[in-house]
């Protein structure tokens, strides 16, 4: 693992991978399916064993066709500001597949109060660069407008430790754009709690602001003067991100097909890990219930940090204990499909983010047709409407009659969506969302250096240096790395 803001460690995996070395790698999501590209672009000498449980590839990237829409069960576009997943498609050949977000109908709604706003102008993320769409936001009282405004004449934090989102955005902008704006906006990127989200490990851009800068406000208006375009004046940077034309599910069905032959093994679950004589002993459980014993040269992990906190439980207690430590999170996804006809609002924009002060079991709601194309037959419109998420984890207790039926009620309520969905496809992912808590990044380099001691063995995935597709890549090409030496 490792990221711009940390020295990766000597490993003990460094010493050179001798020909035709056996490496394993236990988890098939785009960062294991990564790893066994690289390594296979890298070493076609070595037998790469991809290890996976259950019987897809591809993690929670996974594509579906309902009706005649295209839907997503997991995300549905990344970002190209890393570029490690469009350099990914360039070398898998489906570059031209990519398509970018529909230019018209940019922009977010976020609730207050029962009614919907749009997002100010000028607002990126925790940076507001307009003030005169500051000064006309319904979403803020003028008390609040003021507090923002004075953003340009808080003094930075003279002690540089990590702090949360919640504790970051009172000092600088107020516990009302907290509340109203910022947290619904992070809760549907990371669906975590902002008093406990780490700013060191999720938006060190904006303590840069701080620390080396000149405010949240000045440099926000420094960096969009230098911008060619104002795509990212409407809350989320739209223009930077892409999809596959026909769905995530293409990247993971190109990264297999470059795989060779039988190096992905589907329902092969490892149960247990041993090292003996500079080897790794797993016990795999495979669809037959059977269990075998093999032993291979090097080993990757892939898996989320709690799982791979309990295979390593036995053999690196301390390593254990250390990813065990970062917790998840997890939501459930409805996705409906529409007729234009039974819908009265306009849908001008690419969808409802919603405070967790409005107490209602809604995360967002995403119109996925709207952000792409070719998701939605031409007089429909495909929703995605997301509950659970680190405030409300209750949610995912709700059998799946209890989630449809509370999807339409929003639906119905904020949009004006009436009549019967052509189609309704409920998923949840239950403990996938890593949870970035305050001293992440200390965390982290423990996890770093307690590697730096195991022998032939490394940790990648989405639970330790960033969560988007594109960090996992990246993740994935560092411990490929290390593991060849």
């Amino acid at each position: 693992m490792s990221s711009d803001s940390s020295t990766p460690t000597d490993h003990a995996t460094s010493a050179p991978l001798p020909l035709g070395s056996s490496i394993a790698i236990v988890g098939a999501g785009i960062t294991g399916l990564s790893a066994a590209y690289y390594l296979q672009q890298q070493r076609p000498d070595l037998n790469i064993s991809l290890l996976e449980s259950t019987d897809t590839p591809g993690g929670i990237l996974q594509t579906i066709e309902r009706d005649d829409f295209l839907v997503e069960l997991g995300p549905d576009m990344f970002t190209t500001r890393d570029n490690e997943a469009f350099e990914l498609c360039r070398d898998l050949g489906i570059e031209n597949q990519l398509i970018s977000t529909n230019e018209d109908h940019r922009g977010a709604y976020i609730l207050c109060h029962g009614k919907l706003c749009k997002m100010p102008l000028g607002w990126t993320m925790l940076t507001p660069t307009r003030m005169g769409a500051i000064l006309k936001t319904p979403l803020l009282s003028w008390k609040g407008k003021l507090r923002v405004i004075a953003e340009l004449f808080i003094p930075r934090k003279k002690i540089g430790d990590d702090e949360s989102l919640a504790s970051f955005t009172r000092r600088r902008l107020g516990q009302e754009t907290l509340d109203r704006i910022i947290q619904p906006l992070i809760s549907g990127i990371y669906t975590a709690d902002p008093e406990k989200l780490s700013m060191q490990a999720t938006l060190a851009d904006f303590l840069a602001m701080e620390r080396t800068g000149k405010g949240l406000i000045r440099e926000g208006i420094k960096q969009l003067r230098r911008q060619a375009s104002q795509e990212s004046s409407t809350g989320a940077r739209y223009g930077a991100f892409v999809a596959p034309q026909y769905g995530m599910q293409s990247i993971i069905t190109a990264l297999t097909d470059q795989l060779k032959p039988n190096t992905l093994k589907l329902r092969q679950k490892v149960k247990q890990l041993e090292f003996e004589n500079d080897a790794w002993q797993l016990t795999i459980e495979q669809d037959t219930q059977e269990m075998t014993i093999q032993q291979f040269d090097r080993l990757l992990l892939t898996t989320s940090s709690q799982i791979t906190g309990r295979l390593l439980r036995d053999v690196c207690p301390e390593l254990s204990k250390l990813t065990t430590s970062i917790p998840l999170a997890g939501a459930a996804i409805v996705t409906m499909g529409y007729r234009f006809c039974d819908i009265d609002h306009p849908l001008d924009a690419f969808g409802v983010v919603v405070p967790q002060a409005e107490n209602r079991p809604l995360i967002a709601i995403s119109i996925a047709s709207r952000k792409f194309t070719g998701r939605a037959p031409q007089d429909s419109v495909l929703f995605r409407i997301f509950a659970g998420g680190a405030l409300q984890p209750e949610l995912l207790q709700w059998d799946e009659e209890q989630l449809i039926e509370s999807a339409r009620q929003q639906l119905r309520e904020l949009l004006g969506v009436h009549g019967k969905p052509i189609f309704t496809q409920v998923v949840r992912w239950e403990n996938k969302m890593p949870q970035y808590h305050v001293g992440h990044v200390e965390t982290v380099d423990k996890i770093e250096l307690e590697l730096s001691k195991t022998p032939n063995l490394e940790i990648a995935g989405n639970a330790y240096r960033g969560v988007g597709i594109p960090l996992c890549i990246r993740n994935a090409k560092s411990a490929v790395k290390r593991l060849i030496g």
